[in-house]
């Protein structure tokens, strides 16, 4: 009920921006969209990555697709600010645009003892990667930049390349992300900036998951360690309770459910791997978040829950991620990417793609207090 009534309110935006746009056919539920596809000068909106600044501004990122939909082409990385919890949005911004090249993967991260935001980024050849895939002389290009705004997501720095720093010589495929990066909070690694990624290897073609990490406040990156098997890809992490970090990844392999690995050294190396059944999934990006609250320590979990591309879920767990609930359904129609994001009031920020026929009519955005999620 809550994205009806979220649809049906009406919102003053006194200037800021706008209010969620919902779109709705004769038969089929309303969509809060924040990136509406067809809207501000873009065919397609899609990968979604969200943050809150240490002032509370939310800002949502999105690949914004010119022509179509496809993963390349002529692709921009844009955002939306909320200063007032996700109530409104601002016009679209734009980070980043290098002609018809693509700008994607968003995996932003926030320096809470500097307030600075990092955005790391995948950059790609565009119209020219697809006329040589056509002919059969494409090779990869998959290069690493990252970028910085000092003033709550307003104005960014120009792209800044990091391939060679965190990109291995034997790998070939590069993805940042998508999704938010976390700042380690315990341990001897305490305030290290840690985003997830995924790599293939050379002639080899496999895929592993991995994280690259910041040690001084995101002046250099460095690679960290990489899942212990091959057949995963897109990932996102957590620290648990005992300041491990748990790296969630996407399972390429097909086999239905998510693959976590665990790292007690803040993320230089991975180990335990294992499936987990409570995950199931239908080969997807999802998104991991820690939670803490009155002195209990939570997981949120993020995914369309299914063997299709549907039912958009958020998962808890109270244990580290050992047992799950069974997880409270935002959505039952097609969905696919997402990230989230905690306000102070103990509600959910959801971000995700969703639509009535297929999952990448826009990013709409679901705002749920945490005891929805649990019972608690």
């Amino acid at each position: 009920m809550l994205r009806f009534l979220f649809c049906s309110l009406i919102f003053s935006s006194f200037g800021f921006g706008s209010s969620p746009s919902c779109a709705a056919g004769p038969d089929q539920p309303s969509l809060p969209y924040i990136f509406a596809n067809g809207s501000e000068g873009y065919n397609c909106y899609r990968i979604p990555a969200i943050v809150r600044t240490r002032k509370g501004t939310l800002l949502a990122f999105a690949e914004a697709r010119k022509k179509d939909c496809k993963d390349e082409g002529d692709i921009d990385l844009v955002l939306k600010r909320s200063e007032d919890n996700g109530k409104t949005w601002s016009t679209l911004l734009l980070v980043w645009d290098d002609g018809d090249n693509t700008c994607g993967n968003p995996a932003p991260v926030v320096d809470e003892s500097t307030g600075v935001v990092h955005l790391l980024m995948t950059w790609n050849k565009g119209e020219d990667h697809i006329r040589e895939i056509n002919a059969g002389t494409s090779t990869d290009t998959r290069r690493v930049f990252v970028a910085q705004s000092s003033d709550d997501g307003l104005h960014w720095s120009s792209a800044k390349e990091i391939t060679a720093s965190v990109k291995r010589d034997n790998w070939a495929w590069y993805a940042t992300g998508p999704c938010h990066g976390i700042q380690v909070q315990k341990g001897a690694h305490a305030g290290r900036l840690v985003i997830p990624c995924d790599h293939v290897e050379l002639g080899a073609k496999r895929g592993y998951s991995h994280v690259i990490f910041s040690d001084d406040h995101g002046a250099t990156w460095q690679p960290g360690g990489s899942s212990p098997r091959d057949g995963t890809d897109e990932s996102t992490i957590a620290e648990l309770s005992d300041g491990r970090l748990m790296l969630n990844m996407r399972n390429s392999a097909r086999e239905g459910m998510r693959m976590v690995a665990t790292s007690t050294d803040g993320g230089q190396t991975f180990g335990n791997l294992r499936a987990d059944s409570a995950l199931v999934e239908p080969v997807c990006q999802g998104s991991l978040l820690d939670y803490r609250r009155r002195k209990k320590h939570y997981l949120l979990f993020s995914n369309p829950a299914s063997s299709k591309r549907t039912d958009m879920t958020i998962k808890v767990s109270a244990d580290d991620g050992r047992t799950w609930t069974k997880g409270h359904t935002v959505y039952n129609g097609p969905s696919a990417y997402s990230d989230m994001v905690m306000l102070p009031n103990g509600k959910v920020v959801l971000l995700y793609e969703g639509g009535t026929r297929k999952p990448y009519e826009g990013i709409a955005i679901e705002i749920l207090p945490f005891k929805k999620l649990t019972g608690l």
